[in-house]
């Protein structure tokens, strides 16, 4: 199994920037250095949306359209763990996040393809 575990959150004035952490760990949690990883986030009152995702050695990313050139998303195999930095942050950025491990080494924008979820941290953006 694999744990994967969020921290970081916090609450920020717009404007200001916070770096979230997602560090794996049990029986094969090595195993996530061969996956793609992914940043998803819930707003209150509305679904869960696509943040972020890197691919394996970190060579690929993606982002949502509302957070790029904002948000960058990087990862560090050796200590099994993928690093979301938020800059600029708004309103809007406020919900829960959280990290996934996907099914795959590439990246994906589909909570379908993710395997393994974090339990998430709470952003909160305050003007």
């Amino acid at each position: 199994q694999v744990q994967l575990v969020e921290s970081g959150g916090g609450s920020v004035q717009a404007g200001g920037s916070l770096r979230l952490s997602c560090a794996a760990s049990g029986r094969y949690s090595r195993t996530i250095s061969n996956n793609g990883m992914g940043w998803f986030r819930r707003a209150p009152g509305k679904e869960r949306e696509f943040v972020a995702t890197i691919s394996w050695r970190g060579g690929n990313q993606y982002y949502a359209d509302s957070v790029k050139g904002r948000f960058t998303i990087s990862r560090d195999n050796a200590k099994n763990t993928v690093f979301l930095q938020m800059n600029d942050l708004n309103l809007e950025d406020t919900a829960v996040y959280f990290c996934a491990a996907a099914r795959s080494s590439s990246t994906s924008d589909s909570p379908d393809q993710y395997t393994y979820w974090g339990q998430g941290t709470q952003v909160t953006v305050v003007s």
